[in-house]
């Protein structure tokens, strides 16, 4: 890494009570996948989706009463981008943890769950990649559980309907 590349940032202030836009905008932040870079200012690496995400979020904050602010910048140094970039990837290695956990069970499981419980699996792990900007290793295993699923489920024989 040559230097530091460049993060969209959204500072944002929203008023305590109601509480349920708080509630929103910390979900939707965290379903992105953002960097916390203090109370009230997260970021995610810059391009036009990410930066579209966190203005569609500005808006909400400033129609729930907020204010909010999208800033461009780049880390002072390549280990403090390293910094963000390692607690993401450390984020996302959770959840792909839980992932293959959720395919170890399923496989231990009742075998007429698995269907249901495959389709449900894939679309976290899809959700999951949307806010992978870092991936970790634990991405490839969670994908090869998703595929062993994907081959128990295969491999039972379709019921007929009779």
């Amino acid at each position: 890494m040559a230097g530091a590349g460049e993060w969209v940032l959204l500072s944002y202030r929203l008023p305590r009570e109601p509480s349920g836009p708080r509630t929103t905008l910390w979900r939707r932040l965290r379903r992105l996948g953002v960097a916390q870079i203090a109370d009230g200012v997260v970021a995610l690496p810059a391009d036009a989706r990410t930066r579209e995400s966190l203005e569609w979020l500005a808006d909400d904050v400033l129609a729930a009463g907020g204010t909010a602010g999208i800033w461009t910048a780049r880390p002072g140094s390549v280990a403090q981008e390293r910094e963000l970039a390692t607690g993401m990837a450390a984020a996302r290695a959770e959840e792909y943890r839980e992932l293959a956990a959720g395919c170890t069970a399923a496989l231990e499981g009742p075998e007429a769950d698995r269907a249901r419980a495959l389709r449900r699996l894939r679309a976290e792990f899809r959700a999951v990649g949307r806010r992978d900007f870092f991936p970790p290793a634990e991405r490839d295993a969670a994908g090869a559980a998703l595929r062993a699923l994907a081959a128990a489920v295969d491999a039972v024989p379709a019921r007929s309907a009779s």
